[in-house]
C-alpha cells in the first residue's frame, strides 16, 4: 500500500477501535449507571440508527462535489463531540442528542473512508485494500471491546464516563491522521467496462440526476438489493433473534453467548487474508453466491443447535460454529461487495454509490433487530429459522443473478481479456518476419557500410 492508504487504514483501525470501547455497553450506561430506564436506552439506540438513515441519503453528494476528506473530517469531529456528550450527561435530552450526533459521525465517516480508499487503490489492488479495512475494523472492535469490558464498573460511573473520552479522543486521533493524509488529486477510478482502460460516459455528479443515474444501474440495484438481504440475514440477527435463540433455545449462558461473539471475531481475524489469496482471481458473484451456501449451513447448524439442547456439549459446539461460519462469510465478502461497488460506479459518483450501500446496510441493520425480536418475542423459532435459511439461499441466487449483469473486468478485475483486434492486425504484419531475414538483413547493411 502507498502512504495515503496505509494512514487511512491506521485511521479506519483507530476509530473502531474508540467505537469497541463504548457501543456494546451504551444499553447498560443509559438504563443502569444513568438510571434512565430501559425504555429510554431502546430509544437511544433507535436515534443512534435514524441518524445514520437521515444524514446517509445526502452525505453521497457532497463526497462527490467536495471529496472524501472534510467530510471524513466533519463525521470525525461531529462524532468525537457525540461521545464526549455521553460521558458527561446525565439526563434523557442530553443522552438523546450525544446519541444523534455520535450515530451521525460515524455514518458519515465510513462512506468518506471507503470512497478514500477507492481514490488510493486501483480496480486490481481494490480487494485487498478493502480486506485489510474490514480486518482492522474487526481487530479494532474487538480489541476495544475486550478492554472496554475489562475497565467498566457498572457501580462507579466515572468507569463509564473514561470509556467515552477515550472514544472522542480517538475520533479526534483519526481526524488527525486524515489531516496529515495527501490524497491523489484525481481518482483512480476506473469506470471497469469490457475494456478496463475505458471510461464511461460521466453523468450528472450534482443534483438529482446522480441518483438517476443510480437506479438506471440495474446491476447496482440488483447489488443493493443483494445487500440488504445479506446484512438482515447476518449483522441484523448478532444482537437480537440469534442471541435470542441461543439463549432461550439452544439454553446457552450469556457468558458462552461472549464465546460465540469472539468465535466469531476471531474466525475473521485469522481467515481474512489466507480468504483473500483464495478469493483474488475468482468470480465475484460465484464468491458472493458461496457466501449464502457457507451461511445455509450456518443457520442450519443453529436449528440443529435447538433440536438437540439436551445434549448441552454438542449444541454448545453448533452455535459456536454458527458464528464462525458467519465470521467465515464476512471473510469472503469484504474483498468482493465494496470492491465490486467502486467498479460499478462512474467517475464523478463513487461517494453517492458507497452511500447508497451504507443506507441499504443501515435499513438492515434497523429492522433485522425488530423482525428478529418480535420473533422471538413470539416464540416462533423454527419459522425464524426457515426464514433465514430462505434468506441464505436466495443470497446463492441473487448473486448467480448479479454475475449476469456483470462485465468480465467487474466481475473479476484480474480477468485478461483479449487484445482488440486492430492490435492483433499489427501484430499479423509484423510477425511473419523471421529470425533469419532479420539477420540476413543486418548482413546486407553491414557489407554496405
Amino acid at each position: 500500500m502507498g502512504a495515503a492508504l496505509r494512514r487511512i487504514q491506521v485511521g479506519n483501525a483507530l476509530g473502531a477501535f474508540g467505537s469497541g470501547f463504548t457501543v456494546p455497553f451504551l444499553f447498560v450506561y443509559v438504563a443502569r449507571v444513568r438510571e434512565l430506564g430501559s425504555g429510554t436506552a431502546g430509544a437511544v439506540l433507535a436515534v443512534f440508527a435514524l441518524s445514520a438513515l437521515v444524514v446517509l441519503p445526502f452525505i453521497g453528494r457532497v463526497i462527490d462535489r467536495r471529496g472524501p476528506m472534510p467530510v471524513g473530517l466533519a463525521g470525525a469531529f461531529v462524532a468525537s463531540a457525540g461521545a464526549l456528550g455521553f460521558g458527561l450527561s446525565s439526563s434523557a435530552g442530553a443522552v438523546m442528542a450525544s446519541s444523534a450526533l455520535m450515530g451521525g459521525g460515524i455514518a458519515v465517516i465510513h462512506p468518506a473512508l471507503a470512497t478514500m480508499i477507492v481514490w488510493c487503490s486501483t480496480h486490481t489492488s481494490r480487494s485487498r485494500a478493502f480486506a485489510t479495512q474490514f480486518f482492522l475494523n474487526n481487530l479494532g472492535l474487538g480489541v476495544g471491546g475486550l478492554l472496554g469490558g475489562l475497565m467498566v464498573d457498572e457501580h462507579r460511573p466515572g468507569t463509564f464516563t473514561l470509556l467515552f473520552v477515550v472514544e472522542a479522543t480517538m475520533f479526534l486521533v483519526l481526524a488527525g491522521v486524515l489531516a496529515t493524509t495527501r490524497l491523489p488529486r484525481v481518482s483512480r477510478v476506473v469506470h471497469s467496462g469490457d475494456n478496463p482502460t475505458a471510461s464511461a460516459p460521466e453523468p450528472a455528479a450534482t443534483g438529482g440526476g446522480g441518483w438517476r443515474t443510480l437506479a438506471r444501474d440495474r446491476a447496482m440495484v440488483l447489488l443493493c438489493v443483494l445487500g440488504f438481504v445479506m446484512f438482515f440475514a447476518c449483522y441484523g440477527q448478532f444482537e437480537s433473534g440469534l442471541s435470542a435463540y441461543a439463549v432461550e433455545v439452544t439454553r446457552i449462558s450469556t457468558s458462552t453467548l461472549g464465546i460465540a461473539l469472539a468465535a466469531n471475531t476471531a474466525t475473521i481475524v485469522v481467515a481474512q487474508f489466507v480468504v483473500l489469496r483464495w478469493v483474488e482471481g475468482r468470480r465475484r458473484s460465484r464468491v458472493i453466491a458461496l457466501v449464502g451456501l457457507v451461511w445455509t449451513v450456518a443457520w442450519v447448524a443453529a436449528g440443529v443447535s435447538g433440536l438437540v439442547a439436551g445434549s448441552h456439549v454438542v449444541a454448545t459446539a453448533l452455535l459456536i460454529s454458527t458464528y464462525a461460519l458467519f465470521g467465515l462469510g464476512e471473510s469472503m465478502l469484504s474483498p468482493t461487495v465494496a470492491p465490486l461497488v467502486a467498479d460499478l460506479a462512474p467517475r464523478p459518483m463513487v461517494g453517492r454509490y458507497n452511500s447508497a450501500l451504507a443506507l441499504v446496510k443501515q435499513c438492515a441493520l434497523a429492522l433485522g433487530p425488530a423482525v428478529g425480536g418480535l420473533m422471538a418475542a413470539a416464540g416462533v423459532y423454527g419459522a425464524y429459522i426457515a426464514m433465514l435459511v430462505g434468506c441464505s439461499l436466495g443470497i446463492t441466487a441473487l448473486a448467480l443473478w448479479l454475475g449476469r449483469r456483470l462485465t468480465p473486468v467487474q466481475d473479476n478485475p484480474l480477468v485478461r481479456l483479449p487484445e482488440p483486434a486492430v492490435a492483433e492486425g499489427r501484430e499479423a504484419e509484423v510477425s511473419p518476419v523471421s529470425g533469419a531475414e532479420v539477420a540476413g538483413a543486418r548482413g546486407e547493411l553491414t557489407s554496405v557500410v
